[in-house]
């Protein structure tokens, strides 16, 4: 029998992970060094002096650094100078960590902390940049800066600095996993598919769509996880077209209900699955079958062209023909990168023309492959994501919660 949402946590003996099975063996002094020296081959490579991360996904991959991680996405308070040869400097930290070499003042980029004082306080933070490059030893003045203001670029440029966009780096840093990098994201799978569970097992008519998509939520938070990037989850006639957040509408009898993790998890690596659950007592429809062989077929087809050394473009060219009445709702993407958020590469489907840039699969990246069919004016669709590493000789599934068997007989 179906527990309610409200019972499963009001009665809480199940949420922590740690209970049915142990935590992997992760070498954090290893996955650190391995993320610091991603960085630094980064900056080589780009014949860069210095860099000035901002994101905090990025503070996050250098220096472990998660405090107001969210708060620091819109309103940025701490950023961090790095050189491929120097001192690791953080400026304006809330917490400590041992992969910082000193904390200093910060100087307020964000209107919230600066407000009319923006273009004064980029100067200083030039000012600041310029010293630090002095301080290492370096007559180098290409520096790479993540998303900032433009004053601060004006700011830089008016020192004599040549900025590069620092989020190519850092990007690029990510996108090899270390096999530590690897358990992280396989914990962070496991946590989602726990939550996952609950949800299915919490899915009744007279459950609201946000009462089924805290379950998820919760098992993240009970874990040590961070955040979603959205609440992805929509159900009977919101499910058509997809990319509707969840919302107080009652789940009913015959529904089919969809999400979509994105979820920054434990230790902030990602977790990005799809599925979607048929809500009982009604037995599902022929139509709704059909939607769901297709969406799993093209799942299924797609993982089979995941192998190192295949080109994105290659990719598309023998991806699932989506058919013409799904062409118009068809999710945005059929591959993506992903490793503490969506990442490098996105591969769109090829119906909507070659993909804007070219590249290459490298086995150590992790990617998920997406599906979303929903026939345009009809009232089901139907959302399937896999997450999965591309090894030596192909790719290894990571994401293992079944799908729906009533929906696929």
């Amino acid at each position: 029998m179906a527990q309610s949402p409200d019972a499963l946590l009001s009665q809480d003996n199940w949420s922590d992970l740690r209970q049915y099975r142990e935590l992997p063996e992760i070498d954090h002094d290893r996955l650190y060094a391995y993320r610091n020296k991603r960085l630094k081959e980064q900056m080589r490579e780009h014949d860069v002096a210095a860099m000035v991360i901002v994101n905090p996904i990025s503070l996050r991959y250098a220096v472990d650094y998660s405090t107001y991680s969210l708060f620091q996405s819109r309103i940025p308070s701490t950023y961090l100078f790095m050189a491929p040869d120097g001192p690791t400097t953080i400026h304006g930290a809330y917490a400590d960590s041992n992969l910082i070499d000193r904390s200093m003042p910060v100087r307020p980029i964000s209107y919230f902390d600066g407000g009319d004082n923006l273009a004064d306080n980029a100067r200083l933070l030039a000012d600041d940049l310029v010293r630090y490059l002095s301080e290492i030893g370096t007559d180098n003045r290409r520096v790479a800066i993540e998303y900032v203001n433009p004053s601060v670029t004006q700011a830089c440029l008016q020192r004599g600095l040549e900025v590069v966009d620092g989020i190519v780096l850092s990007e690029r840093a990510r996108l090899i996993k270390s096999p530590d990098e690897i358990e992280c994201i396989k914990w962070a799978v496991a946590v989602a598919e726990l939550g996952m569970a609950k949800m299915k097992e919490s899915l009744r008519p007279g459950v609201t769509e946000l009462q089924l998509w805290g379950l998820l939520n919760y098992t993240n938070l009970a874990n040590h996880g961070e955040w979603h990037e959205g609440r992805m989850l929509a159900s009977g006639p919101r499910i058509n077209p997809w990319l509707q957040e969840a919302s107080q509408r009652v789940i009913e009898s015959g529904d089919l209900v969809g999400f979509d993790t994105d979820m920054v998890g434990p230790l902030g690596y990602f977790c990005d699955i799809s599925r979607t659950f048929h809500c009982g007592p009604a037995e599902p429809t022929k139509r709704q079958k059909e939607i769901y062989r297709l969406a799993y077929e093209e799942v299924q087809h797609n993982m089979k062209l995941v192998r190192p050394g295949i080109t994105f473009h290659e990719i598309q060219q023998q991806s699932f023909p989506i058919p013409e009445e799904y062409q118009d709702n068809a999710y945005t993407c059929i591959i993506h990168g992903v490793g503490m958020c969506d990442e490098y590469p996105r591969i769109d489907p090829f119906h909507r023309g070659l993909n804007p840039y070219n590249g290459k699969l490298e086995a150590g990246m992790v990617v998920t492959v997406e599906s979303y069919m929903g026939p345009l004016g009809e009232h089901d669709g139907v959302k399937l994501e896999e997450q999965v590493l591309v090894t030596e000789d192909g790719c290894e599934l990571m994401s293992t919660y079944p799908m729906e068997e009533s929906l696929l007989n």
